[in-house]
């Protein structure tokens, strides 16, 4: 079941499993939620960068959990390939999770490129029945 990052909100947790390219968040209610990118031939989406300590995430209440795309940095973005067309994606996305705590901030960027035909989107899924998570 597809969820809402906003969800996280007032939730606390218990444990982050970070695999790679895929978050599992651990709530103390019992509830888990996958933050990941179900990747299909012609698309690219990963993790880019954590910034902050996945721990200050832990123990209390997430005060903020929102997502924010490339839309405003966009242009920021096309300036790096200017002098260099042949390595720029034909679309790409920024994806940022920004979370906060009273211990502290953390940013989860995702960058995802593709040639324009296929999803460049995170996907946020709340545990379904029997322990799994549906892959799209």
């Amino acid at each position: 079941m597809y969820a809402n990052i906003s969800e996280l909100k007032d939730k606390i947790l218990i444990s982050i499993e970070n695999k790679s390219d895929e978050l599992i968040f651990h709530c103390d209610n019992g509830e888990k939620y996958k933050m990941y990118h179900s990747q299909d031939c012609c698309e690219n989406v990963t993790i880019d960068d954590i910034c902050g300590d996945l721990d200050d995430l832990i123990g209390v209440p997430i005060i903020i959990a929102e997502e924010v795309t490339n839309e405003e940095f966009t242009n920021s973005f096309e300036n790096k390939f200017k002098d260099d067309n042949y390595n720029k994606p034909e679309s790409y996305t920024w994806t940022f999770y920004k979370f906060a705590t009273i211990k502290g901030y953390v940013d989860i960027r995702w960058y995802g490129e593709s040639n324009g035909y296929y999803s460049e989107s995170v996907d946020f899924q709340k545990v379904g029945e029997n322990d799994t998570f549906h892959e799209w």
